[in-house]
């Protein structure tokens, strides 16, 4: 079993979080699971024992369905966290069925694939009008007015939230978001516990507000289930509210600047795909499987499992590396090569098994759409800045991402 102090891998490390694909290269050579100390948990480097884990019912995102903390022989959390832990673990993301059956299946009707069509107009329309401003102004942060405001748009027009509020998202949702980083510190927790409050507060007054005028929007929609008999909890509402906006638009922001980041990397590339435009598609999942956005997905052992004759013991944590399974050689040929072409593209970043991402099919269209609007608008696109990178290791992102259209 390899020490800590022997790997490479290092998430509090600027050099790893810049690049740590090659750190995952080492731990794939090291075998199929690895003990890692510093944060009590057990590395799942292989895309094929990733994939089959994250379908494998052993495993759970949450254990109080089961056990107490102490049956768990896990320490309960600060009382201070609380308001953080509440709105977290009542979102279907930290459940396990049956609550998280319940309330996937009355969300997934403003996810199916005719819905998500209907959006197409309205997100097209939005990418366009984000890069005609971009391009009148000559370029500026592609981050901050394209890659973000769109999909924070999408899912707050989804969800009700009015124009007018939709500036307070964000920030609350960076600062949730901070909690999912390994071993966050106290500041850190400070932060997601005073925006867990705050949006929490700002969306009971939106619920009381649709319970009097009701609209065409997925908060109306989920009061209305409740009122015909499929019960959810307010607590659970604005859980899945929240949880929506979070996964609604950090992944596809993050996957905007750091797939152009890629690009302007790669220009070879950039430049089959400027000549080619039917490549978006593929592109989109090649730039997801090649820097990942998420690059890291823990579950709890809810019963021994054993992986390659090491039993990992019921209480402990795995930690599924998203990052490095889309770059495992036994699946992806040549993983390090950003191939805009690449057909066979399993990459798992949008997760698999119960907790697939519901919002895939938007992410997609939101990806398309940005991608479409600046090869059109902005076919010169330029980097006018080397970007700094987040020095978050989870979630994997960029500061900004300036640009100039010439």
């Amino acid at each position: 079993m390899a020490a800590a102090a022997d790997l490479a891998f290092d998430p509090w490390n600027p050099a790893f979080v810049a690049d740590p694909y090659p750190a995952y290269a080492e731990l794939r050579a090291r075998g199929r699971v690895i003990r890692y100390e510093p944060t009590d948990q057990w590395l799942v480097p292989h895309h094929a024992d990733v994939s089959a884990l994250l379908r494998d019912r052993r495993l759970g995102r949450a254990y109080r369905h089961r056990f107490t903390h102490e049956e768990f022989g896990r320490t309960p959390p600060p009382p201070e966290h609380e308001p953080f832990h509440t709105l977290n673990d009542h979102g279907m993301l930290d459940l396990e069925p049956p609550d998280h059956t319940r309330i996937r299946r009355l969300v997934s009707k403003a996810f199916t694939p005719r819905t998500v069509e209907r959006l197409k107009p309205y997100v097209d329309g939005l990418a366009g009008e984000l890069v005609a401003g971009l391009v009148r102004d000559g370029g500026g942060d592609l981050l901050a007015d394209v890659a973000e405001p769109l999909p924070v748009a999408v899912i707050a027009e989804m969800l009700g939230v009015p124009e007018a509020d939709r500036a307070l998202l964000r920030p609350w949702s960076a600062d949730i978001c901070g909690m999912y980083e390994l071993n966050p510190s106290g500041e850190t927790a400070a932060k997601a516990v005073r925006a867990s409050v705050e949006f929490s507060d700002y969306l009971r007054e939106l619920i009381a507000a649709r319970r009097k005028d009701p609209g065409e929007d997925l908060i109306s929609g989920l009061i209305a289930a409740h009122d015909e008999g499929d019960r959810l909890t307010e607590q659970e509402m604005i859980s899945t509210a929240v949880l929506l906006l979070n996964a609604g638009h950090e992944a596809t922001v993050n996957a905007t600047v750091n797939g152009w980041w890629a690009l302007f990397r790669n220009p070879a590339q950039l430049a089959a795909l400027r000549a080619d435009h039917s490549l978006v598609p593929s592109a989109i999942e090649e730039l997801m499987r090649y820097d990942t956005p998420l690059q890291l997905f823990e579950r709890w052992v809810l019963d021994d499992i054993e992986i390659d004759g090491t039993t990992i013991p019921r209480g402990a944590e795995v930690a599924l590396l998203f990052g490095s399974a889309n770059h495992d050689p036994a699946v992806f040929s040549d993983p390090g090569r950003l191939d805009l072409t690449r057909g066979d593209n399993p990459h798992i970043s949008f997760s698999a098994g119960i907790h697939y991402c519901i919002g895939a099919p938007l992410a997609r269209m939101e990806l398309a759409a940005s991608m479409t609007a600046l090869l059109r608008q902005a076919p010169a696109l330029t980097l006018a800045a080397e970007p700094e990178r987040k020095p978050n290791f989870v979630i994997r992102g960029l500061r900004g991402l300036t640009v100039e259209v010439r």
